[in-house]
């Protein structure tokens, strides 16, 4: 390992030299540079170098290579004021002064050094970890950086390890088009990525894209050469200001000669570039849903690349490609659901629009809506539906104001969710989650008494089990309480302790932890209905056992006693839960806790209560590591050696890895 290290450490001695003979670092630092490299080598060469190492070691040559950039900049810089002063004093010499600044400063092994060591490093890196993607797009996006040669053998043996990856095969392809200006690589590149991944929607969308930009990029060049054509572009005011914003679309009018064969037959006429891109696409579209034909996204996709470009036959292929949508997938409500928001576009485009467009676009998608729920009256269908108004009266939450409306009246909106969400329960489409957000939906809009109403309605029929329901309906009935104009009476509060006793014993207690602690809260202030709850919560509990969600709700309640009526009372609390079958792990610590953080105070009973607590728990839980380590660490902080080493011992007797114990205890 040594003789291996200082092999490579030898071979940067030309370039170190030269760097001090530049002046860009001084001896000390090279000193520095030689003492950090040579760490770095000896990690790479342990028998399972880290990854990283590796990313160490590049991170540090970025570094020494960036800070050697800055000062020869610098001292560039000073050598440029130099000459230029002695120019406004002598006036004469210049160009042999210049000749010696470009020889003194030519490039030397020092300025290519620090690229070729990361490369190497980058290197190791892939050849010790080939499956890591993330490495191999780091080394790609490095040599795409320096452009130093290195990109074609790199893509192709990142390529070659992963063929199942589609986004490499996009880089290699991207690159191919917009760097090394190669079109028929490019497309052999993709070509080869589709037959490697054929059910890559991202590929074939790409795909579509790099050729329609290859036909953009040849009209272009037709503009700048003069001639009147239109771009695949709709909608665009003049070539001119299309040339000025596609600036990148530009390519040499230096290409190679066989990069594609079709291109004497494009530039024959502004007819022939129209047709030729409806081919491009077809073509695509056609091999597309034949390798992936259950992808309704893939279909989308396409049609919002052909909303925007300029083709031949655009309706022709338009209607092909939406009534193969609706022949496919008019059995899927998310197909409907974006048919509908197509009609509209987006909400931001409603807003220029004349009322009566409006309104007629609203109508349509109105259509779209019926037709869906006639074909498939599901729940998931009224759901989107509902979603649909739903962002339209509110875009970007419930607070929001609807950008329509000054043009459309905003009980319209409502109007027609509540119609939504009465089509569904007329017709048995009615989820718990549908019912959920048909109530949110009357909260949002202030009609808390006729979402207690439809509450009480829904809670009583066939969704009588739905635990959410329930849920959502003791927080309304809470609501409406809290918010009646003369103080809530006895009546009142034996009405909602009953209601939320019956919703609590029917439903267990992993489904109503966030009720049961929104009841202890109602009633914190109550002692009589407080301690009935509790009485409630233990029988509740003595049904499940030691749940997570339970031990939560008891560590509520020991709180809640705890800061009311002082630490007697609590543990009066939370022995009467411990004494229930099978209390959790999560209880005994939180009752520890609490004891061992009045013990460190100085309360000498709360130890010996934390003392039985911890052995309680390890009569239940001897193998809980954790238990035992805290013991000790307790024992060690309040106790005496004896019994500290009296709880290691014993630990030591159950767990057989003394190794693991000692490291633990």
């Amino acid at each position: 390992m040594a003789d291996v290290v200082q092999y490579r450490l030898e071979r940067m001695s030309d370039e170190l030299d030269d760097l001090e003979r530049r002046g860009l670092f001084s001896r000390p630092e090279i000193a520095e540079i030689v003492r950090r490299r040579r760490d770095f080598e000896y990690r790479l060469k342990r028998p399972s170098p880290l990854k990283q190492d590796f990313l160490a070691y590049i991170d540090y040559e970025k570094q020494v290579d960036a800070l050697r950039n800055l000062r020869k900049r610098a001292i560039l810089g000073e050598i440029a004021e130099k000459e230029r002063e002695q120019e406004d004093e002598e006036g004469e010499g210049v160009e042999k002064k210049k000749k010696k600044k470009s020889k003194k400063w030519k490039k030397s092994i020092s300025d290519i050094a620090g690229v070729l060591r990361i490369l190497d490093i980058y290197r190791m890196a892939t050849v010790r970890y080939k499956a890591d993607l993330d490495l191999w797009f780091k080394y790609l996006e490095f040599c795409r950086l320096k452009k130093h040669g290195r990109m074609k053998q790199v893509l192709a043996q990142a390529i070659r390890y992963h063929p199942k990856v589609p986004g490499l095969w996009i880089y290699a392809a991207a690159w191919e088009f917009d760097q090394n200006l190669n079109v028929a690589a490019a497309r052999a590149l993709m070509q080869s990525g589709l037959r490697s991944c054929p059910t890559s929607e991202d590929l074939w969308i790409e795909y579509l894209r790099m050729e329609l930009t290859y036909l953009n990029k040849l009209k272009a060049r037709k503009v700048a050469l003069g001639e009147d054509v239109k771009m695949l572009q709709r909608n665009k005011r003049d070539d001119d200001q299309w040339k000025e914003e596609n600036k990148d679309l530009f390519m040499p009018l230096k290409e190679e000669q066989g990069s594609n064969s079709q291109e004497g037959d494009l530039e024959k006429g502004e007819e022939l570039f129209l047709q030729q891109g409806a081919l491009v696409l077809q073509t695509i579209y056609h091999g597309a849903i034949e390798a992936i034909p259950s992808s309704l996204s893939l279909r989308q996709r396409f049609l919002e690349i052909l909303d925007v470009v300029d083709l031949a036959n655009y309706d022709e292929l338009k209607i092909e490609a939406m009534e193969d949508l609706k022949k496919n997938f008019s059995h899927d409500e998310s197909y409907w659901d974006w048919i509908a928001r197509l009609q509209i576009g987006g909400i931001s485009n409603l807003k220029d629009l004349e009322r009566s467009k409006v309104h007629s676009k609203l109508d349509r998608v109105v259509q779209v809506y019926e037709e869906a729920l006639n074909v498939l009256p599901t729940a998931k269908m009224f759901s989107l539906s509902a979603k649909f108004w739903l962002d339209m009266m509110a875009p970007d939450g419930e607070d929001s104001v609807s950008p329509l409306s000054e043009i459309v009246n905003n009980q319209d909106f409502v109007s027609s969710i509540i119609k939504v969400f009465e089509k569904a329960e007329s017709s048995g489409c009615l989820t718990s989650d549908l019912a959920c957000q048909y109530l949110s939906f009357y909260l949002q809009i202030g009609g808390l008494d006729e979402a207690r109403n439809l509450a009480k309605k829904l809670c009583s029929g066939k969704l009588s089990g739905a635990a959410n329901l329930w849920i959502l309906r003791s927080t309304i009935e809470i609501k409406w309480f809290t918010n009646k104009s003369p103080p809530i009476n006895k009546d009142d509060m034996r009405f909602i302790f009953e209601f939320l006793k019956d919703v609590l014993t029917r439903l267990s207690i992993s489904d109503t932890e966030r009720l049961w602690l929104m009841a202890l809260k109602v009633f914190s202030n109550n002692k009589g209905y407080f301690e009935r709850l509790v009485k409630v919560l233990i029988v509740a509990l003595g049904k499940v056992g030691g749940s997570y969600s339970g031990a939560s709700v008891s560590s509520a309640v020991v709180n809640w006693v705890h800061q009311r009526e002082g630490i007697q009372r609590a543990r009066d609390t939370y022995k009467r839960f411990l004494s229930l079958p099978h209390p959790s792990v999560k209880l005994f610590r939180h009752c520890i806790e609490l004891e061992a953080n009045l013990g460190f105070l100085g309360d000498s009973c709360a130890i010996k209560c934390a003392r039985k607590l911890y052995e309680s728990a390890l009569c239940i839980y001897p193998e809980n590591r954790e238990l035992w380590r805290d013991y000790y660490l307790m024992e060690k902080k309040v106790g005496t050696s004896e019994s500290a080493n009296a709880v290691y011992w014993r630990a030591k007797k159950i767990f057989k890895d003394t190794t693991l114990l000692n490291t633990d205890l």
